[in-house]
């Protein structure tokens, strides 16, 4: 008999929620495989790499995640015994797809670039003469001054917050970190959410918190992943931005910060690597007019 597993062999060395998306993306080639022993043949990984390639519309980089992740669980498997450190070897030797085979499903807007006017006019957005919207102010000046992740967001909590210097830092361990850092907050993201939390009529532990029966009802519960999309969505929608996420956002922090000292931006955003911020958060794009006066 087979002794089966799942991404819970990941348990102590990864974070919940990465585990969660080895989860659903080792349920997705199970389901392609159809059994658990042809799941366990490297030549079935390979075959469903040709399927996401030629059957979806997924683009490279979500392709090679996917693929990723069961070599990591694969490679897991092994070193406790499930299967064979042959078998698992077997499985990383099957080759990623080619993003430049597959480039025309990168999608341009995947990356958008926040000028401060704009961000200016979206956290300005909210009405806080409302309830919803003192606290919609409050989460958005937060994310455009901080640079956390939208889980470290929904988990944040008062005593999370310190004043230092002028200002404000944020202590928080994200799914990467092995100890607490500290995340900048301005003084106007503060004082939003301390008029916020001063008008909520109800007292949690979580500072984003959520709404009941269509936003009439102030809820001890904090705010989810999907609520955060929502108030963004709104927000940047209304002002002609249809295309920025939360992590946009974190990008424009990351952007602003770079263009001033790639160093602190690296810190402010927790990077391990400067490398990492250099690549994914420097968006300056070419200037128009530069080559008019060359000759």
């Amino acid at each position: 008999m087979i002794a089966t597993f799942d991404a819970s062999i990941l348990a102590g060395q990864l974070a919940p929620s990465s585990i969660n998306m080895y989860r659903r993306d080792f349920a997705t080639y199970m389901a392609y495989a159809g059994s658990f022993l042809a799941a366990i043949d490297p030549v079935t990984l390979a075959r469903w790499r040709a399927h996401l390639a030629n059957e979806t519309e997924m683009s490279p980089n979500t392709i090679n995640r996917m693929l990723s992740a069961v070599k990591r669980l694969m490679r897991e498997a092994a070193s406790q015994g499930y299967v064979d450190v042959e078998l698992a070897a077997a499985f990383d030797h099957v080759n990623g797809v080619k993003i430049a085979a597959l480039k025309n499903r990168v999608k341009a807007k995947s990356r958008v670039r926040i000028e401060p006017e704009e961000m200016r006019q979206v956290c300005d957005a909210p009405d806080v003469a409302v309830l919803i919207g003192l606290r919609d102010t409050a989460l958005l000046a937060t994310m455009a001054s901080s640079g956390m992740r939208v889980s470290e967001i929904t988990g944040l909590k008062q005593e999370q917050i310190k004043p230092k210097g002028n200002s404000y830092v944020v202590s928080v361990l994200s799914k990467n970190d092995v100890e607490w850092r500290e995340v900048p907050l301005s003084r106007e993201a503060f004082q939003h959410i301390a008029a916020w939390l001063k008008a909520r009529p109800v007292t949690s532990d979580y500072i984003f918190t959520a709404f009941d029966g269509r936003g009439q009802r102030a809820s001890t519960r904090a705010m989810s992943v999907v609520s955060v999309w929502r108030v963004v969505r709104k927000y940047a929608g209304g002002n002609g931005m249809d295309d920025v996420k939360p992590h946009d956002f974190r990008r424009f922090v990351g952007t602003q910060l770079a263009r001033k000292n790639l160093r602190m931006a690296q810190k402010a955003l927790g990077h391990k690597r400067l490398e990492t911020t250099a690549r994914h958060y420097i968006l300056d794009e070419l200037e128009a007019g530069l080559t008019d006066d060359l000759y």
